[in-house]
């Protein structure tokens, strides 16, 4: 009777909690970044962080993109900006990007020279103070910059059309207005908790540029389900005659534990992408363990706060169901337990069919971020227009790091830098090597350079850096995500590896993170998804004390993952359904199968304790079951299509990577809510009998001690 006695304390903490969380949940935007995904103890890294410390990062051309411009005026204004630094015209292409006629996109061409570059500066700058023109430089990092800005839009626009739509389907599931409503107070004031703390993380954490829409849906789609188990049961007790401090305490006794099981079994799966010791998946796994806890929280306080302030009042705003629909889930729940042995073949037929494709099942993130990007987005057409002017591979080169044991003043420093620039140079895909060595100076005259009073001429120091770093930026002739790309990098690697004693190098760039990151998500995903039902195992037999029913429900649940991997496959790959064909991004698929297993526990736990329920108080095997799934069957049904209609609200994000989180997830809760937990699991444990709840006594020596709950 806590709940009832403490409700006006309860509600007021969570009242001076929710303000407190609004400016810090608003904020946790501010942090979001499109790095992380490395590997962070791989040669790439290391190579990334010794790149950081030159003057110059060898970065792929920039390219002059203007808005709002026709392309004669830009190319008026180019000409004159060229005559001004003494260089031609035709030291850059100045063109339109097609279909964007007012985008014109100012490419200064490689050999240019320095002076043309201090032209394209000088157009910049007279643009600023042009009306209507709208200027900024175009490469991979501004298409990384555009994925942080779709990334938010997404958060928005998904959120302006998921919390209509729960609306609407809380009503119909509570047929009732108030009901309805309290789930959604409830994972709302949750959401901005778990985004204040996840703000509050920052200084600790790599904040990626899915992690609030996941955490946000995430809390938001787990608040409503839990919000609906308790409240259901709580308002069963109301039609059953209870007094609402009782029907209050019998919904936190029953549902409740539940609940607990339920969020323990998501939380402590998120904390499995702990495993690959990622910056970008230890932000995810605290983040999603966060909002995961953060719900549990609220459901089991604010809820049944609110429930016991409430009372009756939570039927208000009935709205009238048709009558014969209230018998549909016991009509159901008999003919599937009357025949569990056809329903069980069928219902595993219907997943290992689609689970088949998963063969095929391509796990890879693009090196070019600005595939990510919608076809006709402005940024990806210019950095395509880039690749055609510079070279396809010039938006990402592949630069080789190294460190040497010896000084920038001694010539076997640079004889050896010369033999690692012939080798590279001496590779097929290899459009060209910045390289200070195996050209005009001979490595004693480097080695001069670097001696004389006034040190290196600029263009050696921007190369180096102390105490004895060398970058080498290779350019290839192919696309970053291309396949001839990918085994230049590796022949780059096998050149590096041959260095002498006492060097150490390694190959930077994006490419080479990416390739680092991928080979780390392939290396670890088996730990993960071990890990994930290792957890769900030892979750399930603690929440309903049988060995069986937590054995079968993690291979149910390992062949909806199989059957969701399949589904991808055919959509996403092959590109159906308005998706752009091509592999499954290593960022975001291993989510999907870890919030898959998490979220099935939560409708397992659910009718399993209802079934343990009626078993315990003496119902045959058969009878359990059927009323098992009668009684939480469209509960369970209506909290997936809720989880649904929250993933798929980010199918209208211009990101692909998002469209492919909100597909999977829904395809799985779909292929879980309606092909596991209404027809194999039932029709599992009719067929078990009484040894379905072993090693556990569940049977008619528990009838006073379970009667009360089995009533509801």
């Amino acid at each position: 009777m806590i709940w009832h006695r403490l409700r006006f304390p309860i509600l007021g903490v969570w009242l001076l909690t929710a303000l407190l969380c609004v400016p810090l949940a608003l904020h946790v935007t501010h942090g979001l970044s499109s790095s992380g995904f490395d590997n962070p103890r791989g040669a790439a890294a290391w190579a990334d962080r010794m790149l950081r410390r030159l003057p110059v990062s060898p970065a792929g051309e920039s390219s002059t993109m203007v808005q709002g411009l026709p392309a004669a005026r830009v190319e008026g204004l180019w000409a004159k900006a060229a005559r001004t630094a003494g260089v031609p015209a035709a030291s850059a292409h100045v063109a339109a990007l097609p279909g964007h006629p007012a985008t014109v996109m100012v490419d200064v061409l490689p050999g240019a020279g320095p002076a043309a570059q201090t032209a394209a500066r000088a157009l910049r700058a007279a643009l600023a103070y042009v009306p209507g023109a709208r200027v900024r430089t175009v490469g991979l990092g501004s298409a990384g910059n555009a994925v942080v800005g779709a990334a938010m839009q997404t958060l928005r626009v998904a959120g302006y059309v998921a919390l209509p739509a729960l609306a609407v389907l809380l009503l119909l599931v509570f047929d009732s207005a108030v009901a309805a409503l309290l789930p959604l107070l409830v994972a709302v004031v949750a959401s901005m908790l778990a985004l204040a703390a996840v703000d509050l993380l920052e200084p600790y954490l790599q904040l990626s540029i899915y992690l609030t829409n996941i955490v946000s849906f995430l809390a938001l789609g787990v608040g409503i389900d839990y919000s609906l188990f308790l409240s259901a049961r709580f308002r069963a007790g109301l039609r059953d005659g209870l007094p609402v401090k009782a029907a209050v305490d019998r919904a936190m006794r029953t549902a409740g534990r539940s609940v607990f099981y339920s969020a323990l079994a998501v939380g402590v799966s998120m904390l499995s992408l702990l495993i690959p010791r990622t910056a970008y998946w230890s932000g995810l796994a605290v983040g999603g363990c966060v909002a995961v806890f953060a719900v549990l929280v609220a459901t089991l306080t604010l809820l049944p706060a609110l429930l016991s302030l409430l009372g009756t009042q939570s039927e208000r705003g009935r709205i009238p169901r048709p009558a014969g629909l209230g018998g549909v889930w016991p009509r159901l729940a008999a003919a599937l337990t009357a025949r569990p042995v056809p329903v069980l073949l069928l219902g595993a037929a219907v997943l290992v069919v689609p689970a088949l494709g998963a063969t095929g099942l391509l796990v890879r993130s693009p090196a070019n971020v600005a595939r990510m990007l919608p076809r006709n987005s402005v940024v990806r057409l210019a950095v395509t227009r880039q690749q055609q002017d510079y070279g396809a591979g010039s938006i990402a080169p592949l630069p080789v790091v190294l460190s040497a044991p010896t000084a920038f003043t001694d010539a076997a420093t640079w004889a050896e830098v010369d033999r690692v620039t012939a080798a590279l140079r001496a590779l097929g895909g290899v459009a060209a090597v910045a390289s200070p060595a195996g050209g005009a100076l001979s490595a004693r005259s480097l080695a001069a350079a670097f001696s004389a009073p006034g040190g290196p001429p600029p263009a050696l120091r921007a190369a180096t850096a102390a105490p004895a770093v060398i970058a080498l930026p290779v350019t290839s002739r192919y696309g970053p995500d291309s396949m001839q790309t990918a085994v230049l990098l590796r022949q780059e690697q096998r050149i590096v590896s041959g260095l002498p004693p006492g060097w150490r190098g390694g190959v930077g760039g994006p490419v080479a993170l990416l390739a680092s990151f991928n080979q780390l998500v392939a290396h670890t995903l088996p730990a993960v998804v071990g890990a994930v039902a290792a957890v769900a195992l030892l979750v399930l037999f603690a929440a309903s004390g049988s060995v069986w029913v937590a054995a079968l429900a993690v291979a149910f649940d390992g062949l909806v993952a199989l059957c969701t991997a399949g589904l991808l496959v055919v959509v996403v790959e092959h590109g159906l359904l308005g998706f752009e064909a091509g592999p499954l991004d290593s960022s975001i698929t291993p989510l999907i199968f870890v919030i898959l297993f998490g979220l099935s526990m939560d409708y397992e736990v659910i009718l399993i304790h209802r079934m343990r329920e009626y078993a315990a108080a003496g119902a045959p095997p058969r009878e359990a079951a059927r009323c098992g799934l009668a009684e939480t069957g469209g509960m369970i049904t209506g909290a997936g299509l809720i989880m649904v209609a929250v993933f798929s609200a980010m199918l209208l994000s211009p990101l692909q990577i998002m469209r492919t989180l909100a597909f999977g997830m829904s395809a799985a809760i779909l292929l879980d809510t309606w092909i596991v937990r209404t027809c194999l699991v039932p029709a599992s444990v009719v067929l078990l009998g009484r040894s379905a709840w072993w090693p556990s006594h569940v049977g008619p020596a528990q009838v006073e001690s379970t009667r009360a709950e089995a009533a509801d």
